[in-house]
């Protein structure tokens, strides 16, 4: 049994759900959102909550249960407040600021890297080495975090590039004489 996806999932003031064969539509204040459960699960509305119900009982349907659960509360979780993500960036000369629709990050190489800003998602520079992403989609958000800081990971011996905020990186000791 899993432990999640027997909890409800439930729905906030202003936010309506439409339920049609296997298909979750999500309509809040920031916008609308749409999942495709798998097969083997099936959701029902309630009053002010959606239930995930598992169709049979075997190993991949337990392990879908929870998975899809998780991923409706996202949905409803998307569509009031959003999520967001923040990257910090440490280097001599490093930075980062938003023009247009490209994100432009100086990262030591020889040239500028332009990354396009995907539609759905809001990237904010407050400080030259602060990076803000915001959006609906949580599994979006984390993508393009995940693709800028893959430009520039950081590196053990100085902790220069691209880190998530909070993220601790390990340092190692330099080469001795």
């Amino acid at each position: 049994m899993s432990r999640i996806g027997k909890k409800p999932v439930p729905l906030p003031k202003g936010v309506t759900v439409n339920l049609n064969e296997g298909l979750v539509s999500v309509k809040g204040p920031k916008g609308e959102l749409k999942l495709r459960l798998v097969p083997e699960v099936y959701a029902e509305l309630g009053d002010g909550v959606i239930a995930i119900t598992p169709r049979e009982q075997n190993d991949r349907t337990r392990a879908m249960w929870g998975m899809q659960r998780t991923l409706v509360n996202n949905l409803v979780r998307g569509v009031t407040d959003g999520f967001s993500e923040k990257l910090e960036i440490s280097g001599v000369g490093y930075r980062a600021s938003v023009q247009g629709k490209n994100l432009q990050l100086q990262l030591g190489f020889s040239h500028d890297v332009l990354y396009p800003i995907p539609a759905g998602i809001q990237i904010v520079c407050e400080k030259p080495t602060m990076i803000t992403i915001s959006g609906m989609d949580k599994q979006l958000v984390g993508q393009v975090a995940a693709e800028i800081r893959g430009y520039r990971p950081p590196e053990p011996y100085k902790g220069k590039g691209v880190k998530y905020a909070g993220e601790r990186i390990r340092r190692k000791e330099g080469k001795k004489k």
